[in-house]
């Protein structure tokens, strides 16, 4: 293979965006110092390679600073506004503006009798091929989740291209959020991590939660609270629940489950987590054997596999319409 220097030290995002992929499935944690070499990387390459095109002497001097400034100004930006919409995660938008930075225009690597990547668009942005290959890649996520769901005879729509039903017994290793309410199937039900961080905050577990609901919704039994963490998964609770008797029979309490209290004691918002959504979620899963969660996609791992169909066949949408003849 032949290819130019900054060309191929661009190829070091493989292996990070490898690994940052495995993180993201067994961890949905991607630290954000996996990224700053990266980007120190496509900052130093970007001024190597803009000081060959200053001269602006061919067409070619000209088009590397457009498809650098859409790189930069267009595809970063979108990972941007999505992550604050709501459509990625942080680690997933940290991810594609590493590669607007680091990838912003087609690399070109030489081997005998053909060169890498084989389809390059007219734009020739390589960041929006990274891009675009991953929405591609992503939209297949839902045929696979209802493909796993008809095996295991689960097949509903439009909730088994959503979501998946798990053990109640498996939730506390689980990633997503519940796709379901006391009112029905949502999208917008009790993010799992949530969950994880209210009882690492009680010092309880789940099983001890589900064996006396009635205990808990009381607010009164919230003794000594812990470090609710991140609501990762892997993290051990900080001992047990006091010992509590209810001397007042009562169930209709100010604060069931001690909600408000448990937002109003941590920093940040529990990934958006309101008091009512929380108690809902936990009169779901007190009260379920089964619970369907919308188990998200890990945004990591179709950008790794995007990115390196990207480097070798190219753009996937590109090619798919030049084979029909649209372009």
């Amino acid at each position: 293979m032949f290819a130019g220097v900054s060309d191929l030290l661009r190829l070091a995002i493989l292996p990070v965006l490898g690994w940052a992929a495995w993180r993201d499935i067994e961890t949905r944690r991607v630290p954000s110092r996996t990224w700053y070499p990266l980007v120190g990387l496509g900052v130093l390459l970007l001024v190597w390679d803009a000081l060959g095109h200053l001269s602006f002497a061919a067409a070619a001097d000209v088009l590397f600073f457009v498809r650098v400034a859409i790189s930069l100004f267009l595809v970063a930006p979108i990972a941007y506004i999505f992550w604050r919409l709501g459509g990625f995660g942080g680690a997933d938008a940290k991810a594609l503006i590493t590669v607007a930075i680091l990838l912003p225009t087609f690399p070109t690597y030489y081997f005998a009798g053909f060169t890498l990547p084989d389809v390059r668009t007219t734009l020739g942005v390589f960041s929006m091929t990274v891009l675009t290959n991953t929405v591609v890649l992503a939209a297949a996520y839902p045929l696979a989740l209802a493909g796993r769901n008809l095996l295991d005879g689960d097949l509903q729509f439009p909730v088994s291209f959503l979501g998946r039903r798990v053990d109640i017994n498996a939730l506390p290793d689980a990633h997503g959020r519940l796709f379901e309410t006391p009112d029905g199937f949502s999208r917008n039900g009790l993010d799992i991590d949530a969950l994880r961080m209210y009882l690492r905050w009680r010092g309880t577990t789940l099983a001890e939660l589900r064996a006396e609901p009635g205990r808990f919704r009381d607010p009164a039994s919230i003794g000594e609270t812990h470090d609710p963490t991140d609501g990762a998964v892997g993290v051990a609770t900080d001992g047990g629940t006091p010992e509590y008797e209810s001397d007042t029979g009562e169930s209709d309490f100010d604060d069931p489950w001690g909600a408000e209290a448990f937002l109003d004691d941590i920093e940040g918002t529990a990934y958006g987590t309101s008091p009512e959504k929380l108690r809902g979620g936990l009169e779901i899963v007190v009260d379920r054997e089964e619970v369907w969660i919308s188990p998200g996609i890990p945004f990591i791992v179709p950008m790794f596999v995007g990115t390196l169909l990207a480097f070798t066949y190219g753009d996937l949408v590109f090619g798919a319409l030049g084979a029909v003849g649209v372009v």
